[in-house]
């Protein structure tokens, strides 16, 4: 239970109607979860605005409203605060009432296209070896240190953010490296939140069925890095065209990372290969288990990071050399000769990262097999984009469904068959369901072929039609492998 008058603080008010002085025992911002003694929250959504939902919310318990404007008729014995921005105010509400934990840890937070997940990952795992309590929010799983919590969305609402780093403070973690999505900023979930440090990885095309441009996707980035404080450090990439961007505005510590020049920050791939990587770091090398030239900004992001929070650099390198790769991010596996790797790939620059790494890894003498689809109620114009680059850079390319959701597979496919070369169409094949362009792709591949399955990665879903069924890419890629391998 919290006053009103308390959780306000910093929420925008722009005119209150009724007492502050009465006890809160519970926040909400979705009208169906009300109960007696609630203070509802009206945010305007992308689906729905919870304005319309104000009356409803009172008439199951609600004692108090925040909202954008208030109702032509107010209930009495009701108190309505009307803020500028109910989302934003949301988050500060949030914060306060489970009494500022961000402030608590050392929160940083890592937002870019792609790396996300496997860079929050990979530091979750370090500063738990460095013998630190620790939190993870991510894409793939929560953790208040060692306990899990499932994920449902890249970067969670501002109640249930506050609610994990309240538990994580209560687990005497002193860390929590979590990602940000462009969503989440958009949207104001990380409002009220109190950042160590902002990381960028990098940026390409991606979520423009929300942002509507890409000027407006790099803008949703950089309100995050803006929005630091001076005692905060900002972590930049500066390989990437926008990597500087990042920089413009923000009050906090400026830090630069990069593979091809000059940095705060500097890694240069010495080995390439299917075993792992070999980078000089710090004029130390450094054998890692992970794969691909575009882990070793991954690592390297893990090693400046670590030392931005003032770790030894040595501890750091050693534990860096034991880390296994993140699930779904170029999860390599071999069996019979064949070499299959998933990857959570589903933009065109991951896919070109992913295929590649590939190539530089290949000796030339293999066939590279791609199985790919795209997502549907997303961004339609990377589906062309990302066949033509799977066509450019493998030798077969099966293409077929992603998490379709409620379009039609076939449509999605017929996109993405505008980005094919007429001069590529014989290495093309289309087959709309993806357990079978699995194991079609295994049984195409030949001893030392490599097959790549992109676009899901950690999913064990596939989602279609409002369902998600079960569904896993690198659960039916070993089974397949070991049927046709069986049957040779």
């Amino acid at each position: 239970m919290k006053l009103l008058s308390d959780i306000l603080y910093k929420a925008g008010i722009t005119q209150v109607s009724g007492t502050t002085n009465m006890a809160i025992s519970e926040i909400c911002f979705d009208s169906r979860e009300v109960k007696k003694g609630t203070l509802f929250i009206a945010i305007a959504g992308t689906q729905t605005d919870g304005h319309q939902f104000i009356d409803k919310a009172v008439d199951t318990g609600a004692i108090a409203i925040v909202c954008e404007h208030l109702p032509k008729q107010l209930q009495e014995g009701i108190t309505y605060v009307e803020v500028a921005n109910s989302a934003a105010a949301l988050g500060h509400i949030a914060s306060n009432y489970y009494d500022n934990p961000s402030s608590k840890l050392q929160l940083v937070g890592i937002t870019g296209t792609n790396g996300k997940t496997t860079v929050a990952t990979i530091l979750y795992e370090l500063f738990k070896q460095l013998g630190h309590q620790v939190g993870l929010l991510s894409t793939v799983v929560n953790k208040i240190h060692l306990k899990e919590v499932p994920a449902t969305h890249t970067t969670p609402d501002s109640l249930q953010l506050n609610r994990l780093l309240s538990e994580m403070v209560a687990a005497n973690c002193r860390y929590c490296f979590m990602e940000v999505s462009s969503h989440a900023i958009a949207q104001n979930r990380i409002a009220g939140l109190d950042f160590a440090g902002g990381v960028f990885t990098n940026i390409s095309r991606d979520h423009l069925d929300f942002h509507s441009t890409f000027d407006d996707y790099i803008i949703a980035k950089k309100v995050f890095f803006d929005g630091l404080g001076s005692d905060a450090f900002v972590l930049t990439n500066k390989d990437d065209k926008q990597g500087m961007v990042m920089l413009q505005n923000t009050a906090a510590q400026k830090k630069t990372f990069s593979l091809r020049t000059m940095a705060d920050f500097h890694c240069k791939v010495v080995e390439n290969q299917f075993s792992g990587l070999l980078l000089n770091i710090g004029n130390n090398e450094v054998w890692t288990k992970l794969l691909g030239a575009f882990n070793a900004y991954n690592i390297l992001i893990a090693y400046a990071t670590a030392n931005l929070l003032g770790m030894d650099e040595m501890q750091v390198l050693t534990i860096l050399s034991n880390l296994d790769p993140v699930e779904g991010r170029f999860d390599c596996m071999q069996g019979g000769g064949i070499t299959g790797i998933v990857d959570y790939a589903h933009t065109p620059d991951a896919i070109l990262n992913v295929l590649s790494t590939i190539n530089e890894m290949r000796t030339g003498n293999e066939k590279v097999i791609t199985v790919i689809g795209c997502g549907g109620d997303r961004d339609k114009g990377k589906r062309p984009e990302m066949a033509r680059i799977a066509c450019e850079k493998s030798d077969k390319v099966i293409i077929t469904s992603d998490n379709p959701r409620s379009e039609e597979p076939e449509a999605i496919i017929k996109d993405m068959k505008v980005g094919v070369d007429p001069a590529h169409n014989a290495k093309v094949l289309v087959i709309i369901d993806r357990a079978e362009a699995i194991k079609t792709a295994c049984a195409l591949a030949e001893k030392k072929d490599i097959i790549l399955v992109a676009g899901k990665g950690h999913e064990k879903y596939q989602e279609i039609k409002g369902e998600k069924l079960p569904f896993d890419d690198k659960e039916l890629l070993i089974a397949a492998c070991k049927m046709i391998n069986s049957n040779q």
